[in-house]
């Protein structure tokens, strides 16, 4: 209340609508070029979103994020350069060139030699996007100074759709290349990304970058998953995306609430959230259960689905695996239990808040574990095999 003027709420609203309209124009477009254009859109527009509040901090994490994405964006703009470079001498200089859904049936057709390199451009520029270690240093600091509802959306659907924009790109690449290079890079970036994430929470003190460290470690199983790229793996992944989405944009304004509660972010100074505000503290108590993978809920459904990908295919992985999420687990925990059950302090805010759309995330993820519709199965089916190349 009161940290944005009139004229600063109306840019808010503005940008945030040029970032879904970017979002939206990524995950529907047939083309690459586009793609990358879209990503750059709701870059900029994520840029002015970050620094809202106008303070040093948040001027800071805008900046890193703008540089840091910046670089990223422009490698990923050499990677579809590169596959431009070969497409356009079988398919000529015209869209169809850059036309993904071209290009999956001519990807035989493709010079290996330079998808591979345009892969690895690609890899780590949409790897910054994705937050992946170690290209992730803007994502704590953008997600911790922003306002809520953009945390939310960043880890909800930003992280995801440049994840899907690497794994189109890495369909081309196994086309073309019919090696596995592709989604070996992505299964070391995932399990590298999984393991320091998880190491990093336990030495937070800001409850929305605890959570946004979080995301790097999911953002990390998905990537090994579409890096195992069996098809099990890859419905693994895409659930994981689904019912990450849903209980981290819950965790997100869950936790912008009790901010607001408490007046700060300090993890510290947050506590009794149960016995206080107990729609809150019970819908961080149940945002994070169903993070850290706890059954019934949809997390762990599909890193139950994870396990056993990897289990077969590389199971030298699942050390690993289960080491990133005990690890992960006990970071979550050890801040979250004090914040929900600790002694409340004297004062606090009295604030107004709406808990239901959180809880409607959370029974959403709820079922998705206990039941995934028809619909959902046969997309996620249909995926897989587009991606193992199965469909002509």
């Amino acid at each position: 209340i009161g940290r944005v003027t009139a004229e600063r709420l109306r840019l808010y609203h503005a940008m945030y609508q040029l970032f879904i309209f970017g979002m939206v124009l990524g995950l529907t477009t047939n083309n690459l070029g586009v793609l990358w254009i879209a990503l750059e859109l709701a870059t900029l527009a994520t840029v002015l979103l970050v620094s809202l509040y106008r303070t040093p901090a948040a001027i800071a994490a805008a900046w890193k994020y703008f540089i840091v994405c910046g670089v990223g964006i422009a490698l990923a703009l050499f990677g579809t350069i590169l596959i431009f470079s070969t497409s356009s001498e079988v398919l000529g200089h015209d869209n169809a060139a850059l036309t993904w859904t071209v290009l999956y049936t001519h990807a035989g057709q493709l010079a290996p030699g330079v998808m591979t390199i345009a892969f690895m451009f690609l890899m780590v520029g949409y790897g910054t996007k994705i937050g992946l270690v170690p290209m992730h240093t803007w994502l704590p600091d953008a997600h911790g100074e922003g306002p809520t509802p953009i945390s939310a959306v960043l880890s909800g659907l930003l992280l995801n759709v440049a994840l899907y924009a690497l794994v189109r790109c890495k369909a081309l690449v196994d086309g073309a290349t019919h090696g596995g290079l592709a989604g070996k890079l992505m299964m070391g970036f995932g399990l590298l990304s999984l393991l320091v994430a998880a190491l990093a929470l336990h030495r937070q003190r800001d409850i929305k970058r605890l959570f946004s460290f979080s995301s790097i470690e999911h953002m990390g199983l998905m990537t090994l998953a579409f890096g195992i790229g069996t098809p099990l793996a890859i419905i693994a992944g895409l659930l994981h995306m689904t019912v990450h989405s849903l209980v981290k944009s819950g965790i997100f304004f869950t936790v912008g609430h009790a901010a607001q509660v408490m007046g700060t972010q300090q993890m510290s100074n947050i506590r009794g959230l149960v016995h206080r505000h107990p729609g809150i503290g019970w819908g961080l108590l149940i945002g994070t259960v169903a993070i850290a993978g706890f059954p019934p809920f949809g997390v762990f459904t599909s890193e139950f689905l994870l396990f056993t990908a990897a289990l077969h295919t590389h199971p030298w992985t699942v050390a690993l695996l289960l080491l990133g999420l005990v690890l992960a687990f006990a970071g979550l925990f050890r801040h979250v239990q004090p914040m929900a059950f600790g002694t409340p302090p004297e004062q606090v805010h009295v604030v107004r808040v709406n808990m239901l759309p959180v809880y409607i995330h959370f029974g959403l993820a709820l079922w998705l574990g206990l039941a995934i519709p028809g619909f959902l199965a046969d997309w996620y089916q249909t995926a897989a095999a587009l991606l193992q190349g199965a469909v002509p």
